[in-house]
């Protein structure tokens, strides 16, 4: 431990300073905001389903709202029930035991109600297809009003694809 401390006094300061340099988040997050404000009034709630994922689309998902991206200051919440929600965010293969509880999280959610299909599983299954455990993709079976591809997809396509979604409503 002394040889640690001993080093750390000897060498300066070894990070950089942080420096927002993502033009692109700013001008999505300002459109972003323009529109929830005019179209919701306040801010656009989504609830995250995961359908039986390999999780890297929720490691991207939580992304959006750590410090560097921070979404709820364009105004848009995740939320933990669905019957608050306006959007549905899924990800992964629709499992066999996750199918139920989607299409009853899909029937508590209240009107009008979107659905952002998030990864290339939520598509037709991904690496998943056809396994005897999945029911492949929710396209067949949920009314999907936007796909964001990807395997997957970064932080900044998502927002690209709610900026679709909220252009399309």
């Amino acid at each position: 431990m002394i040889d640690v401390l001993k080093c750390a006094c000897k060498y300066k300061i070894m990070t950089e300073d942080l420096k927002f340099s993502d033009e692109k988040v700013e001008v999505l997050g300002k459109e972003l905001k323009k529109r929830i404000d005019k179209k919701f009034q306040r801010s656009f709630f989504i609830r995250e389903v995961d359908c039986g994922s390999c999780n890297a689309c929720e490691v991207e998902i939580n992304a959006l709202n750590n410090p560097y991206y921070n979404l709820e200051r364009f105004g848009i919440s995740f939320v933990a029930s669905p019957k608050f929600a306006d959007a549905l965010m899924i990800t992964g293969a629709l499992t066999k035991n996750m199918y139920d509880a989607l299409m009853n999280v899909y029937e508590i959610t209240p009107n009008p109600k979107y659905i952002i299909a998030v990864g290339d599983c939520t598509k037709d299954g991904g690496d998943f297809k056809d396994s005897y455990a999945v029911c492949n993709g929710i396209f067949d079976k949920l009314p999907v009003d936007i796909y964001i591809p990807g395997c997957p997809p970064e932080p900044v396509d998502i927002i690209s694809g709610l900026l679709k979604l909220l252009q399309k409503i």
